[in-house]
């Protein structure tokens, strides 16, 4: 368990003010965009910085004055930071000899967590010759061999391919689940937080901003630089003009009425968050494609850019509209730029932010 309490901490050009409390056993993720000062929080956790004020709690123990070597975390860098005269087991064994752990219980802790990550082979292989996803595992092990209770991540898969990023993900879960660690992981890839995180921590401007469960973060941001940050696409500015048992009329000022299930009073004015991939599509001339949706608008498509197996478009709805469907789906519908179609998505996922 980690409880952060007013911590504040001044450099030169950035300040960093935080309140956490991440429970024990969780898989904490937080979530920012590059000089949000993700990192900065991680190190003053680990001790590689002091507070100016606040403290700082690992396991009911406070840590806030303690340097790195007393308190308990073990801490993986993006770049590894294997030591290069070293071979892997010898990188590994680092943490335990300085702890003057016997040499018959250091090579049993090393064979034991080397066999745990699959790595027993590259054993006297140095850092040199090993590919990354390889070095990122020597990392880990040597962060996890000494068995600590909080298990800290600083982009730890950001320097990795595609593929063995995916194979990461699924070993760093491992690893937190059967080494029963606090896990703290920094990234701003968004779907390294959602496949991980437990629950999310969103950071911006040295300020923790939004805590929540990732369906909590992505489907209802606190505020625009939130909802833009995590890939809600459609914001639109509108004003409530009837609530009727939580289902919201809100009106864009365009001449277009959009529902959304909500409790915000008749008379408010809100922000309108819609995630690209909950718009469905269908030809608007095909009389047998009907969608039971609230939300249903005609438009034409202006614009289509392919991601892999997805494709993004841009409709003209009356107001703009980003649509994320397979690249399947827009194969078998024949969709091309000029194409006409009708928007739709339900009222529940509409997602509203007072202004």
């Amino acid at each position: 368990m980690i409880k952060i309490k007013d911590l504040s901490r001044d450099w030169k050009e950035f300040s960093l003010r935080v309140d956490l409390h991440v429970k024990k056993g969780e898989y904490f993720v937080i979530l920012g965009p590059t000089a949000s000062g993700k990192t900065l929080l991680l190190e003053l956790i680990a001790g590689f910085y002091y507070p100016d004020g606040g403290s700082i709690t690992i396991n009911e123990r406070d840590v806030t004055d303690l340097p790195p070597e007393k308190r308990d975390v073990g801490f993986v860098y993006q770049d590894y930071s294997l030591f290069p005269h070293l071979n892997a087991e010898e990188n590994i064994e680092f943490s335990l000899k300085l702890k003057k752990i016997p040499v018959n219980e250091r090579r049993q802790k090393v064979e034991a967590i080397m066999e745990l990550l699959g790595i027993s082979h590259l054993a006297h292989r140095y850092s040199i010759t090993l590919s990354g996803g390889e070095q990122q595992r020597i990392a880990l092990a040597r962060a996890v061999v000494a068995k600590p209770r909080t298990f800290l991540l600083d982009e730890p898969l950001s320097a990795l391919d595609n593929r063995t990023q995916n194979m990461l993900r699924d070993e760093l879960k491992r690893i937190h689940h059967e080494a029963g660690l606090t896990t703290i992981h920094v990234t701003h890839d968004q779907t390294e937080a959602m496949v991980l995180a437990d629950r999310i921590g969103v950071m911006m401007g040295g300020i923790i901003v939004q805590v929540g469960t990732p369906e909590e973060v992505f489907s209802k941001p606190v505020s625009d630089e939130v909802a833009s940050f995590v890939g809600v696409e459609n914001i639109l500015d509108g004003r409530i003009i009837a609530n009727t048992n939580d289902l919201a009329t809100i009106d864009t000022g365009d001449g277009y009425m959009i529902d959304a299930v909500s409790d915000c009073a008749k008379g408010s004015t809100v922000r309108i968050c819609l995630r690209p991939e909950d718009v469905t599509i269908t030809p608007d001339n095909d009389p047998n494609l009907k969608s039971s949706a609230r939300n249903c608008f005609a438009g034409k498509i202006t614009r289509i850019t392919p991601f892999g197996a997805m494709v993004r478009l841009k409709i003209n709805c009356g107001f703009p509209l980003m649509v994320l469907i397979t690249k399947r789906s827009a194969n078998e519908l024949g969709l091309d730029v000029g194409s006409r179609v009708i928007a739709s998505f339900k009222a529940t996922a509409v997602h509203l932010i007072k202004a």
